[in-house]
């Protein structure tokens, strides 16, 4: 069931705009699937989905790279920081990732699939991913890193 509902979410998002998790689920709803909201934020992170202009409004879209064979998290989050604008800003112990409405999950689910031995943990909103690390060096480290997967080129 998860692979035809994550075939009609690819599709629909090619189809039209969809602005919304809520939109989602109605237009899912209109095809026969029943889901929850914590369904359908699942589907988004896993799926990749960003938030770009279509039409004059932000919409999901799929990644561009999405076609490609199973990339190791480090890849996804590479070209992720390397396609979608992010402001990097430290707290404490805490990285603060800032990007577009929408991109927060992707990015969060690519850093937790990367497996980085310096990350405590993440915790992703809508446009801000807040990164928990070990110690100042790790954050310094993990900040570097992030950084130059962010540089265009």
């Amino acid at each position: 069931m998860k692979q035809l509902r994550h075939r009609a979410i690819r599709d629909l998002v090619d189809q039209r705009p969809i602005r919304t998790q809520q939109e989602l689920a109605a237009a899912l709803r209109e095809r026969g699937f029943r889901t929850t909201q914590a369904t359908i934020s699942r589907d988004v992170a896993e799926l990749g989905l960003v938030k770009a202009t279509r039409a004059g409004t932000q919409a999901y879209a799929l990644p561009p790279r999405l076609a490609e064979a199973e990339a190791s998290g480090e890849d996804r989050l590479r070209r992720l920081l390397r396609d979608l604008p992010a402001e990097i800003r430290e707290s404490g112990l805490i990285l603060v990732v800032r990007t577009l409405p929408g991109s927060a999950h992707p990015i969060a689910a690519a850093l937790d699939r990367a497996r980085w031995p310096e990350v405590a943990g993440s915790v992703a909103g809508d446009d801000t991913v807040f990164i928990a690390l070990t110690d100042r060096p790790a954050l310094k480290r993990v900040r570097r890193r992030l950084e130059q997967f962010g540089e265009h080129g």
